[in-house]
């Protein structure tokens, strides 16, 4: 008896991810939830599309990715080309975790702390802030499927550095209101989620934040993961990562394509005893980001030391 021929259906090719390639059990690289064989692997299912650093070419790419994953209240103003008399304005989280608002006063927000499913960030936060702009009315704008092609940030905002300012709750939610009566309760409820965090302002995207028993320097840095991985471990093996006495470099955080290590603090360090001491640090960094790039090889203990960093990476989004 001739064997039953199977009709295999063509899923979309599989993605590079990370270097890697996704399997089709695999979550998908664009941020639904789902496995690739069930979204952008099905049948007929859209090109794979996943943008590992969608930041990349803004201004103050590090700040974006921190106010994004890492900092509870923080706003930041943008001109936006086409919309230059619009008030608008970046924030951490917005009421009802809005993508997007138009404001009675006139003024646009848009909040960065949403899930978005397109795998390019950049696009659904654009997509948001337009339909915000372009509407006739105050209300929530954004959100929904995943938009279709169209700019992203970097082709919307005109600003070459941005001005952020750090909350300690979200107060500035009502700072173009002028009757505030009845959001008494939902203002409570968010600024006792807020822990206090201020950003440095001698060095870049560097926070302190304090979780009441601990503190911690969270510090999200530019360079590519592998040479920023190889230049810290060199500092933890010569004892140079260690920004104030007693802090410890404990691992880091990896999100929209850059690393953020994580300093443990001696409680009661603050904000003003880090300033000096990390821009000490950057040099020390940058000093030795030069020495790697100009041929110097890490020695076994380096290697074992970045190893060890390594495994104490934790991902928030890719």
């Amino acid at each position: 008896m001739a064997k039953k021929s199977r009709t295999k259906s063509e899923a979309a090719p599989l993605p590079l991810y990370d270097g890697k390639v996704v399997g089709p059990r695999e979550p998908c690289p664009c941020g639904s939830g789902k496995r690739y064989k069930a979204c952008h692997g099905a049948p007929g299912g859209a090109a794979p599309v996943f943008v590992k650093r969608p930041f990349e070419g803004l201004p103050n790419e590090c700040d974006l990715v921190a106010l994004r994953e890492l900092v509870p209240s923080a706003t930041a103003p943008v001109t936006i080309k086409g919309y230059e008399d619009t008030t608008v304005q970046l924030g951490t989280l917005l009421p009802m975790i809005a993508p997007a608002m138009r404001r009675d006063s006139g003024q646009v927000w848009l909040g960065l702390q949403v899930l978005h499913h397109s795998g390019d960030a950049s696009r659904d936060l654009a997509a948001a802030l337009l339909t915000a702009l372009e509407a006739d009315v105050s209300g929530v704008y954004g959100g929904g499927g995943e938009p279709g092609p169209g700019p992203r940030l970097q082709d919307l905002i005109a600003d070459e550095s941005l001005s952020v300012t750090v909350h300690e709750g979200f107060d500035w939610w009502l700072a173009d209101v002028d009757d505030v009566e009845g959001a008494d309760a939902m203002l409570e409820q968010a600024n006792e989620a807020a822990v206090p965090t201020e950003r440095l302002t001698q060095v870049e995207a560097a926070y302190w934040t304090s979780v009441g028993t601990k503190e911690h320097l969270r510090w999200v840095m530019p360079e590519p993961e592998e040479e920023l991985l190889s230049a810290l471990a060199r500092l933890h093996v010569s004892g140079d990562d260690v920004i104030v006495e007693d802090a410890r470099l404990v691992g880091m955080f990896r999100a929209h394509g850059l690393l953020a290590p994580v300093w443990d603090l001696p409680v009661g360090t603050g904000v003003e005893a880090l300033e000096d001491p990390a821009t000490e640090f950057r040099a020390r960094l940058d000093a030795t980001l030069a020495e790697l790039a100009g041929g110097a090889e890490l020695t076994a203990e380096e290697r074992s030391a970045r190893a060890g960093l390594a495994n104490r990476q934790v991902t928030i989004r890719q």
